[in-house]
């Protein structure tokens, strides 16, 4: 599935780029894989994840910062699935929160 919060930031720039075709092959690849939209239940997830990690010391981004990686983490962990990996390129960040894997290595 593609997590709500990955489109945002894909698409926002593709958007920019005005690069008509990037966006038809992103919804192309949502409707063969499908879509995860935000819920309420995932964005106070991702407050907690993004509070816990300041309190450690270890943000995740700078403290004005929308932080998407805690919200695509609370949208991974809120899900009622058991074997739920985060394909990543940032697997350092996620993996704090949730299973996450470089997406070259996880096999389709």
């Amino acid at each position: 599935m593609v997590p709500e919060i990955a489109d945002y930031e894909v698409r926002r720039e593709l958007i920019r780029a005005r690069r008509t075709g990037g966006i038809a092959r992103l919804d192309a690849l949502i409707a063969q894989v499908g879509y995860l939209a935000l819920t309420t239940k995932a964005m106070r997830q991702a407050a907690m994840f993004w509070a816990e990690a300041r309190q450690q010391g270890r943000p995740t981004a700078v403290d004005p910062a929308l932080d998407g990686d805690v919200i695509l983490a609370a949208q991974a962990a809120t899900l009622e699935l058991t074997d739920v990996v985060v394909a990543t390129t940032n697997v350092r960040h996620l993996s704090r929160f949730v299973l996450a894997a470089l997406w070259s290595d996880i096999a389709g």
